[in-house]
């Protein structure tokens, strides 16, 4: 056996340890600082727990509270410590999982006999806090499945067991800290004591596994910091999360609903929220035209063979709407789960030659998944919603060239809408699971080169991330920061040389011969119900002057100066700016307040003085009072507003 074990760190140098050292004594040899830091480690592209004993040669990476990994790892050990808690508190509880998300961790846990609201959290966390305290170390061990499942038979914990049996022995793996010990794949930080301020959040209701035919589980969601101030400075910004959440702002805004009787997931858009939509595909379509695309419209149904040929009805089958039967003796239609099966039908409609491409087809087509009733959430997780689909069909000589215009055009709608903080993320195929995926191995290829091509022939600062690919094929996916510094999945665009092949689709080119086109699907907005949740919550339903339901709103100050406002109401109509006039018997002090509310842009008092003058008083709303204007001076005004 070597006396030494090679580490090769980030930099490319390499070090020389003792055998039996490990992640945290690499750590210490570096500086005491970062030794206090480490949480995890990578050690030949796996995490690792810090303490673990590294192997006589390993390239290293170590992960502190600022990395991802991190974080991630953080949390997975808080949600350890919450259940070491809540058995301690409740003893005969069964225990689901407890992963890590983007902001904390939950556990699913089977009270049996017990029910834990929001009102036992209080206990809870004091108990979480005095558990941390002790310092008690993560620690693992590998266990025989015989073993595994002799210890969570004698714990009569039936979820534990289940999990067991698709394991197999040499990959199973305890944890412990404390008392508590839980069937984990790890890894964990090292030790209770760096968990400083703990925050539990919500309870929740959640199937074991997902499936609504299991019990339901108590999901309880939490969070931890190192430090306190970290936590305060969380609790802030959920506080001004919740004033931003599209739900709360679209019942207060009026612009949509939901109704049990229509059915869960099934947005009903009302009149205000239509005006903002409407006028978002609006200045998608103009955008569209200008750059060439052709809209179309297709069925919200097809045939099940035309999402069989697609591919879509082996990868969203089970995730859809049953089936619709016909009183025809084995035809069967599907709800439509994508728009491209049918743009591949448009354009196979007729022959197709070299100078027929470019072809853009543009649709704003609305298609069905069932999402089961607790991943339901507002407008942003929905059973029928609205793409801002294209499809374009062009030679394999053309396709860096379009892929560069669309993403222009992403760009120029983030731009225009008030996101300018995005970061582009490259989706390959995971090369280890290729049976996720369509297509053979060389047009895979050649479709994630086209798209690493221009994303640099670009200059785009983009990350590359494996197995996160459409099943057909590569995409650019645009991840767009809010004005709270929340990440969103925004706009995406993929390339597929499958589905043409799938579909048998065809052109003539220059030499006389039939050559098989190549898709670029793209959607800037995604879904149209998702973008305008995010929109709003951006904004805080404070919308761009162009894009508000009402622009403005007159407030005359009683009802003899209502044929004055209906005059001012025309004037401005007539010069395309949007309103109306609140001539309800209230005063004009209520009035403002309920237009503040509504966040109305403008807010034009009109009274004696006003008539006699033919001016308006204009407020601004969050601004306050602009003064008195002429109603061309309001325009001018209005027009520059406008432009900004």
């Amino acid at each position: 056996m070597s006396e030494k074990i090679k580490v090769t760190l980030p930099d490319g140098s390499v070090r020389e340890y003792a055998v039996g050292s490990s992640s945290m004594d690499v750590a210490l040899s570096i500086s005491e600082g970062l030794a206090r830091n480490v949480l995890v480690a990578k050690v030949n592209g796996e995490i690792w727990d810090a303490g673990r004993v590294l192997p006589t040669m390993c390239t290293l990476q170590l992960f502190t509270w600022n990395d991802a990994e991190g974080k991630a790892t953080f949390w997975h050990s808080s949600a350890h410590l919450m259940a070491e808690a809540i058995e301690s508190l409740y003893p005969g509880t069964k225990f689901g999982i407890g992963p890590p998300i983007d902001n904390g961790f939950y556990y699913d846990v089977d009270f049996v006999d017990q029910r834990i609201s929001s009102e036992d959290f209080d206990i809870l966390e004091n108990k979480m806090k005095e558990l941390a305290a002790q310092n008690n170390a993560y620690e693992r061990s590998e266990v025989s499945k015989a073993d595994a499942i002799k210890y969570f038979t004698e714990k009569q914990d039936p979820y534990k067991l289940e999990l067991i049996v698709g394991l197999n022995d040499g990959e199973i793996t305890f944890y412990q800290q404390g008392n508590f010990v839980d069937l984990c794949r790890g890894p964990h930080i090292p030790d209770t004591g760096k968990i400083k301020a703990i925050k539990l959040l919500t309870v929740a209701g959640a199937y074991w596994r997902g499936n609504e035919k299991n019990k339901q589980l108590t999901r309880i969601y939490g969070i931890t910091f190192p430090k306190q101030k970290e936590l305060t400075e969380y609790l802030e910004f959920l506080e001004e999360a919740k004033k931003r959440d599209h739900r709360k702002l679209g019942k207060e805004l009026e612009l949509f609903m939901f109704s049990e009787k229509v059915g869960g997931g099934l947005p009903i858009w009302l009149p205000k929220g239509t005006m903002v939509r409407e006028r978002l595909e609006k200045f998608m379509r103009t955008l569209q035209t200008e750059r060439g695309y052709q809209q179309v419209i297709t069925p919200h149904i097809g045939r099940i063979e035309l999402y069989k040929t697609s591919g879509h009805y082996d990868k969203y089958g089970a995730d859809s709407f049953q089936a619709i039967k016909t009183p025809n003796e084995g035809e069967e239609y599907f709800l439509k789960p994508m728009n491209c099966p049918h743009h591949c039908e448009i354009y196979k409609s007729k022959p197709r030659s070299y100078k027929d491409l470019p072809l853009r087809l543009a649709e704003f087509g609305t298609v069905y998944r069932y999402e089961q009733s607790g991943e339901l959430n507002g407008l942003t997780r929905v059973r029928g919603f609205t793409q801002d689909d294209a499809h374009l069909f062009c030679t394999a000589e053309q396709i860096k060239e379009e892929f560069i215009k669309v993403i222009d055009l992403v760009i120029h709608v983030f731009k225009r809408l008030g996101f300018e903080n995005y970061t582009a993320q490259i989706s390959l195929r995971d090369p280890e699971n290729k049976s996720k995926y369509i297509g053979s191995d060389e047009n895979w290829a050649k479709a994630e080169s086209a798209i690493i091509e221009a994303t640099a022939e670009r200059d785009m600062k983009t990350e590359t991330v494996l197995g996160e690919a459409a099943f057909y094929g590569p995409k650019l996916d645009f991840m767009v920061k809010d004005a709270i510094g929340r990440s969103w999945q925004l706009g995406t665009i993929q390339v597929d040389y499958n589905l043409p092949e799938r579909f048998e689709l065809e052109y003539i080119g220059k030499d006389n011969l039939k050559h098989r086109p190549v898709m670029i699907h793209r959607a800037p907005f995604g879904s149209m119900e998702r973008f305008i949740a995010i929109l709003i919550e951006h904004c805080s339903g404070n919308f761009p002057l162009w894009l508000s339901p009402e622009q403005f709103i007159i407030l005359p100050v009683s009802e003899k100066y209502h044929e004055y406002a209906q005059n001012v109401l025309s004037f401005l109509n007539n010069n395309d700016i949007r309103g109306l006039v609140d001539e309800r018997s209230e005063k004009v002090g209520k009035k403002i307040r309920d237009a503040e509310v509504s966040k109305v842009p403008f807010m034009l008092i009109v009274g004696e003085k006003e008539a006699a003058e033919q001016s308006i008083s204009v407020r601004k709303h969050g601004a306050g009072d602009l003064g008195t204007l002429s109603l061309e001076a309001f325009t001018d005004y209005f027009n520059k507003a406008l432009a900004e």
